[in-house]
């Protein structure tokens, strides 16, 4: 059974404690993606689910989509041009004395010492001094190419490090309007629940979503079962509704799942609107982009036109009971750890084009069984987490267990 440990935490020093982090649970019991054939409790402990065994923390440089041998550093002016056979270069990350990490030049380690910290992702400069300048991303010129791509995991309200973690990539000034010109970024669902401020998350991405167009640039969302679980509360709250643990609610659901009341509350008409019309499913220079890590986009349509078609037409028309059915599907988790997962990961490839996917939904410490730490800290997180033979990437940091609210920029 997955794992459904608690983790009070300490507070978090902006944002306030923070709540139980369960996994998704539905009222009178939970519902969870089958776990593959000879899964036993013992697996967290072998190396297939330890998150060295077949997986990886993200590099500083992802290889090409496409070309997984390539290891070189095609943003060093002094290495050679990523995609070529002679890049074999591996920034290994090592702590630096501010906490962050820093990529140094040395070889790959081997798998006898792949228990030391992982390589990670470089994720963004750090802050600049109190009082020095801050220099935002240059206004485009004419006919500039499309900017870098980001993707940012489930915030779950919480604004403030959601505030810190796109200034520390520059695509924010410090009032917090759009500074990256034409850069483009996808939000991967979840913006509310369990966190402090919901709505406050919704407002920023709707500001950012018009800001970043103005400049040329754009940022996009997905939306994740989170939206449909918000969205179900607010339309049908306390409605009974079939479910396969027996009969509940949205209502129900949603505050068994962290639901705050300020943030139904302070729901309005264009959230809801806006809520409504996110895709489930998009593509983005061979990255595959969903929120969550299931098969269940594939009984929705065989194109992602077709899948995004039929969300938006069900949450349009149809009643209680088809809401909870896509709300209950597109919260199993986990197709593509274990054995099976990279022949789930392309099945939905196949189905839908692109060479890796990148999603949220699952809290990086579950995927990798380190939840749990001999002293009681919280879990690290050093960046997002490659796995199913580099297929998948998960970008939820588990922020709502003192984890990490992830922004990464993907390979092009």
């Amino acid at each position: 059974m997955t794992p459904e440990d608690r983790f009070p935490g300490p507070e978090h020093p902006d944002s306030g404690p923070r709540h139980q982090p369960d996994l998704d649970v539905l009222p009178f019991g939970t519902y969870y993606e089958p776990e593959p054939a000879g899964y036993a409790e013992a697996a967290y402990e072998s190396e297939t689910y330890s998150g060295y065994g077949g997986a990886r923390y993200l590099e500083q440089h992802w290889p090409a989509v496409g070309h997984p041998q390539n290891t070189g550093h095609p943003h060093d002016p002094g290495h050679p041009q990523a995609g070529h056979p002679q890049d074999t270069g591996h920034p290994q990350a090592a702590q630096t004395e501010h906490g962050g990490y820093e990529p140094t030049l040395t070889d790959r380690p081997s798998p006898a010492h792949q228990s030391d910290d992982p390589p990670t992702i470089e994720l963004g400069p750090p802050l600049p001094e109190p009082g020095l300048p801050y220099h935002p991303y240059p206004a485009p010129a004419p006919n500039e190419p499309p900017g870098p791509l980001y993707v940012v995991g489930d915030v779950h309200g919480y604004l403030d490090e959601l505030l810190a973690a796109l200034r520390h990539q520059g695509l924010i000034d410090t009032d917090g309007h759009w500074s990256a010109g034409r850069s483009r970024i996808w939000f991967l669902g979840d913006f509310t629940d369990r966190g402090p401020d919901g709505i406050g998350v919704i407002d920023l991405v709707m500001q950012l979503a018009a800001e970043a167009a103005a400049a040329g640039g754009y940022c996009r969302a997905l939306m994740g079962n989170h939206e449909l679980l918000f969205l179900g509360a607010a339309r049908y709250g306390d409605e009974p509704v079939q479910s396969t643990a027996g009969t509940a609610s949205f209502l129900a659901a949603w505050r068994l799942n962290g639901g705050q009341q300020h943030d139904l509350d302070r729901l309005e008409t264009h959230h809801i609107s806006w809520l409504s019309r996110l895709p489930a499913i998009a593509l983005e220079e061979g990255h595959l982009l969903v929120h969550s890590d299931t098969t269940a986009y594939l009984e929705y349509g065989d194109s992602i036109a077709a899948v995004n078609d039929a969300v938006h037409d069900l949450l349009a028309d149809e009643g209680v009971d088809e809401w909870w059915d896509c709300f209950r599907r597109f919260t199993k988790r986990f197709a593509f750890r274990g054995d099976a997962g990279p022949t789930a990961a392309h099945e939905l490839l196949d189905t839908y084009g692109g060479a890796r996917i990148v999603h949220g939904h699952s809290p990086i410490p579950y995927l990798t069984g380190a939840v749990h730490t001999d002293d009681g800290a919280p879990p690290h997180i050093p960046g997002p987490y490659v796995y199913a033979d580099d297929l998948a990437v998960a970008m939820d940091g588990g922020v709502t267990m003192e984890g990490r609210l992830l922004v990464a920029r993907l390979p092009i």
